[in-house]
């Protein structure tokens, strides 16, 4: 049976930062790059000719930035899933992307292997952060929390297991579902299923606002 090719379209206004993301994308056999756009309108346009199961945005472009084009996206073609390319510069525009829908953050020096690892998790319907995103924002976002935000956070966390608070402490440290299970001596798929069982008991939208809680909360 034949593996179903992942469609991708990259939004960057860098020509460069787009070619290279096309042959790390290309090497992987079940990826197809299918158009390439150079701000966030042409990534919307692009996005309703060619229905592409994954669109990668960067943060800044011109004409139409990568968070307002998330959330037109999200309302145009709510089954297309978006992954927000970031250097994180801005704390701004960390706050605005958590709460705008996306299908997960990548870091644009990360490794070619953990691009093609998050595309290939946003396609599955699954959210996709990793350690060196969370982690950094985390770090950039928790600090000045105030007692009443910690006592706030603590009494959301109180209502998980001790199992589930375990999971969410690893969330908290930027651990992937892979490394959690290899500390907690419990399989890739277990935790998943406890991610995303913590997630929907906080209200949380991703991994990222499970991290912050977690540190908020002291875990």
């Amino acid at each position: 049976m034949t593996a179903k090719v992942i469609r991708v379209v990259i939004a960057d206004d860098e020509p460069l930062i787009r070619a290279g993301i096309r042959m790390i994308l290309t090497s992987a056999p079940d990826i197809e790059v299918v158009a390439e756009a150079a701000n966030g309108r042409e990534a919307l346009e692009l996005a309703r000719a060619h229905a592409p199961d994954v669109v990668l945005l960067d943060i800044q472009m011109p004409v139409m930035d990568g968070l307002t084009a998330l959330g037109e996206l999200g309302r145009a073609a709510p089954e297309v899933r978006a992954l927000i390319l970031t250097t994180f510069g801005e704390k701004e525009n960390v706050l605005r992307a958590l709460g705008s829908g996306g299908a997960g953050f990548l870091l644009k020096d990360s490794a070619p292997g953990e691009l093609i690892g998050a595309v290939r998790a946003a396609a599955a319907g699954d959210a996709y952060l990793s350690p060196g995103a969370t982690r950094h924002v985390v770090d950039q976002l928790a600090t000045g929390q105030g007692a009443a935000r910690g006592e706030r956070a603590r009494r959301r966390v109180a209502e998980l297991s001790e199992r589930e608070r375990g999971v969410l402490a690893l969330l908290g440290e930027g651990l992937s579902n892979a490394d959690a299970g290899r500390r907690l001596h419990m399989s890739e798929a277990t935790v998943k299923t406890y991610v995303s069982r913590i997630l929907s008991k906080l209200d949380c939208e991703n991994r990222v606002q499970a991290a912050l809680l977690a540190r908020d909360a002291g875990l």
